[in-house]
């Protein structure tokens, strides 16, 4: 996962790919744009607490298990 530009990694990318959803449709399931999927995917945003939640509420997993820090942080 070595793309991460800050020090927040995550599987969202990867976790879209398993359940076959674009970044519209999870946007959507979440109640957040397109563009904040993506800026998230990519480590340009990071997620305010209940984006994280939600998103893993959507995944069924802990919050943990979807981010991680970065060796850097």
């Amino acid at each position: 996962m070595g793309e991460a530009i800050g020090p927040l990694e995550n599987r969202i990318r990867v976790l879209r790919a398993e359940k076959n959803i674009s970044q519209s449709e999870l946007a959507e399931a979440i109640e957040v744009s397109r563009k904040t999927i993506s800026t998230i995917e990519v480590a340009r945003f990071i997620p305010s607490t209940v984006i994280a939640l939600k998103l893993a509420r959507y995944f069924d997993m802990p919050v943990e298990e979807i981010f991680s820090l970065t060796d850097s942080a």
